[in-house]
């Protein structure tokens, strides 16, 4: 047993270490923020809108510094980005508890959203894309099951909260971070396979390892992504399908409780929904690895959350426990690929070399509409004293979501970027382009031009050389 986990593929153990780091992060951040809403709310007076503000301009600034984290984990590593990024997230969790003012809360939340984006998600998706290739499917699902994991800490967090403060939570926080990510940094992360004397996937090196390992890494820069289709596309697919998702993650707990569950209950819920996550991610994880197109697959999993919420919908007044039941079964379908779509549609789109900086610049993109949830929920309750509506909207975002998914499916993958977007000429182009053969790299990334001008110049040479 030993000597298996001695010979055991590196690229595991920093799976192993990305699991984890995503389990404590999102369970000190995202899976909580629901629960402080009534605390402060109760302790210093502030609307439910005021208070879900602050935490919208986090989440913005967030988004905004995304490109940045990204750029600076593709330039400097992973690992020295979730290592400094662990330091100054740590540094405004400690702020965080002085909070004493609305401006104190906008401002340190908004600084903990910067720092956290440099050691959470980016830094993990981009490690995972590095180390497996043709395993990446199960790997991102295995890596997602992270996410889920930090539902669990959920109840200890709300006992924090509820029982002892929750300024003490803060605390709590970023004494958990830095005991976790920061040996993990330090002793087990490594940016490369190489830098272990490795190939992607574990493969031993031969001749043309080289070749392969660059090919693997290659890809489209920011600028050159952002001139395809497929980048805005792919943006706005994403963009409403996170609103809905993200928008029921922050919301969910005050819509139970409208509903009049007590927090205890929600919090074996949400728990039940995490375990519920620890069985759907690395299911389409590895399913994933088998399905020819990702962007349809995710058409399927926005059809089953939106379903799921039209049952609660409809249901929740007159039998609320089948409601929540039935809910819950869709939620943990639909939000199987949450995590796990942005490393499996981008690398195969974009390429590698710029991974980090395009899913950096993609999340500024979604949070545009992400940063919106606190106070949309907030906004909707007081003013009809409900969450019926939030509800309509997510179904409204998840069927836009459908839409973007499916022509994301249909325009094919860039090779060279497309002319400057104008009017649907080029959009008409790569649906045509579309039905001339298309070469199938070794990463699964379909090599063809976004606007034709590969099988053009083809046809040009084979008349000249018939002339």
């Amino acid at each position: 047993m030993i000597t298996k986990l001695r010979n055991a593929y590196y690229g595991w153990y920093i799976l192993v270490a990305a699991v984890i780091g995503m389990a404590i992060a999102s369970g000190v951040s995202f899976w909580v923020l629901g629960y402080y809403v009534t605390p402060l709310e109760e302790e210093f007076g502030w609307s439910r809108t005021l208070l879900q503000t602050g935490i919208s301009v986090s989440l913005l600034i967030s988004g905004l510094a995304s490109p940045l984290a990204g750029r600076v984990v593709d330039r400097w590593g992973p690992r020295r980005s979730i290592i400094w990024g662990t330091i100054f997230t740590c540094g405004t969790y400690v702020l965080l508890a002085t909070t004493s003012s609305i401006l104190e809360w906008y401002l340190y939340f908004s600084i903990n959203s910067f720092f956290r984006g440099f050691m959470f998600y980016i830094p993990f998706q981009v490690l995972i894309s590095r180390w497996f290739d043709r395993k990446r499917g199960r790997a991102v699902g295995i890596m997602a099951m992270g996410f889920s994991l930090g539902g669990f800490l959920m109840p200890a967090m709300q006992r924090i909260i509820d029982d002892v403060g929750w300024d003490v939570s803060f605390l709590f926080a970023a004494a958990i971070l830095a005991v976790a990510f920061l040996p993990l940094g330090l002793f087990l992360v490594r940016d490369h396979p190489h830098e272990k004397g490795l190939e992607v996937d574990g493969e031993p090196t031969r001749a043309g390892s080289d070749a392969r390992r660059q090919r693997l890494f290659s890809g489209l820069t920011v600028r050159q992504a952002m001139r395809t289709w497929n980048f805005w596309v792919i943006a706005l697919a994403f963009a409403t399908f996170f609103f809905a998702m993200f928008g029921w993650m922050f919301n969910g707990t005050p819509v139970y409780e409208s509903m009049g569950i007590s927090r205890e209950t929600i919090s074996v819920i949400l728990s039940l929904q995490a375990l519920g996550g620890l069985i759907s991610r690395p299911t389409f994880g590895l399913l994933a690895e088998r399905i020819p197109s990702i962007e349809l697959a995710s058409v399927g999993l926005a059809a089953i959350m939106s379903v799921g919420m039209f049952i609660l919908l409809i249901l929740h007044d007159s039998n609320l426990m089948l409601a929540v039941t039935l809910f819950l079964c869709c939620w943990m379908i639909g939000s199987a690929g949450g995590p796990v779509l942005e490393p499996l549609i981008l690398p195969k789109t974009f390429g590698l070399a710029h991974f980090g900086a395009i899913m950096g610049t993609l999340f500024m993109f979604e949070t545009i509409g992400q940063f919106l949830v606190p106070t949309v929920g907030g906004a909707i309750y007081e003013f009809t004293g409900a969450y019926d509506l939030l509800l309509v909207v997510n179904m409204g975002c998840l069927g836009l979501s459908m839409v973007f998914f499916t022509l994301a499916h249909y325009i094919p993958n860039p090779r060279i970027p497309s002319p400057s977007l104008r009017f649907v000429r080029p959009l008409v182009a790569s649906l045509v382009a579309r039905t001339e053969p298309q070469h199938q790299f070794a990463n699964g990334a379909r090599a063809t031009s976004a606007n034709g001008a590969e099988a053009t110049a083809a046809r040009e040479q084979g008349l000249s050389s018939r002339g």
